[in-house]
């Protein structure tokens, strides 16, 4: 991620149902979804640093390249993640981080307002989370429950300290909580959420290798919403997932950086480019009142509309300011 307003974005293949104990898997894309995402595009993979090949767009620039797809980047490792072993047990989350020269990492540099985004997604996207740990000098933690079983990739996004140059790092881990469920069979494409009493409207398309905008409206109880306010320096952040294995996005919010105390709305811009042709999982955080919300869409690169688009569920987990898991 980098600043001025920049984000980017903060992170499956389909769960296979679990039920025994607690593990964490350092292998975290199964070797069957890289081979069916390679038959589905043209699109080569670098597993080993962690980011696919960067691919031109259709104008002859550099697409951003996909990021979050291994425990390793540019010689930085995302250790075992600790975590509780079952739903409802309280407990702590826990993970370090190893710099090139395998030492524990311990400088950082601020990036939308926080040393590191911690992003928590189910492998369905059923439930998602972003939020904020607390850093000790080598260990990041915070306190931790889960609201469902299911096979959950925990992705860290940062900018390392210890180096002149401003690298965007995103490292993942599969972590799997015990017990039976129902992964979600699909996610159809919608563009409207229902959150917290918020209508929240999404126009625009995604397309393969080129840049496009996207437009989120906000509104409640029939009016536009102007009183968002500002969040992690923006108006609003925009977490991008490619449907299959969770590859992990930039996302760009338009426009300058908000003052702090100044409100907006009802609209906010992004700007990304989808890698390659397929199915995007999209949760948006805005903040009203001091309280984040979580807006959830799915998208498809061809544009293709669902019938009767029906207004999305909203998603499980917590939102991204609780203080039992954010300390903001």
């Amino acid at each position: 991620m980098k600043t001025p307003v920049r984000l980017g974005a903060f992170g499956l293949g389909l769960a296979a149902l679990f039920g025994g104990a607690y593990a964490v898997a350092a292998n975290v894309v199964p070797d069957s979804a890289v081979d069916q995402r390679l038959e589905d595009t043209d699109t080569e993979h670098d597993m080993d640093m962690g980011t696919e090949t960067d691919m031109e767009d259709h104008g002859g620039h550099e697409a951003d390249p996909v990021r979050g797809l291994s425990i390793e980047q540019d010689g930085y490792v995302l250790s075992e993640v600790a975590a509780p072993a079952e739903v409802g047990a309280d407990g702590v989350l826990s993970f370090g981080i190893t710099a090139p020269d395998g030492e524990p990492l311990k400088q950082y540099t601020e990036s939308h307002e926080k040393d590191l985004h911690l992003i928590v997604v189910r492998a369905d996207g059923a439930e998602f989370r972003h939020v904020h740990p607390e850093f000790d000098g080598e260990t990041w933690s915070l306190p931790w429950s889960w609201d469902q079983p299911g096979t959950y990739r925990v992705f860290a996004d940062f900018v390392p300290g210890d180096t002149g140059e401003e690298l965007d790092v995103t490292l993942t881990r599969t972590v799997e909580v015990a017990g039976d469920y129902t992964p979600r069979a699909e996610n159809p494409v919608t563009r409207t959420a229902s959150v917290d009493g918020f209508d929240v409207t999404l126009t625009g398309d995604l397309a393969a290798g080129t840049t496009t905008e996207l437009t989120v409206e906000v509104a409640k109880d029939g009016a536009p919403v102007t009183a968002l306010e500002p969040y992690l320096g923006a108006w609003g952040h925009l977490v991008a997932l490619r449907e299959g294995d969770l590859g992990y996005l930039h996302v760009h919010p338009e426009g300058d950086e908000p003052e702090p105390g100044t409100t907006s709305g009802p609209q906010i811009v992004f700007a990304t480019a989808a890698p390659t042709e397929g199915r995007y999982l999209l949760y948006l955080d805005f903040q009203v009142d001091g309280q984040v919300h979580t807006a959830p869409f799915v998208l498809d690169t061809d544009g293709t509309e669902p019938a009767g688009d029906a207004t999305s569920e909203e998603p499980h987990g917590h939102d991204a300011d609780e203080p039992s898991h954010d300390d903001n």
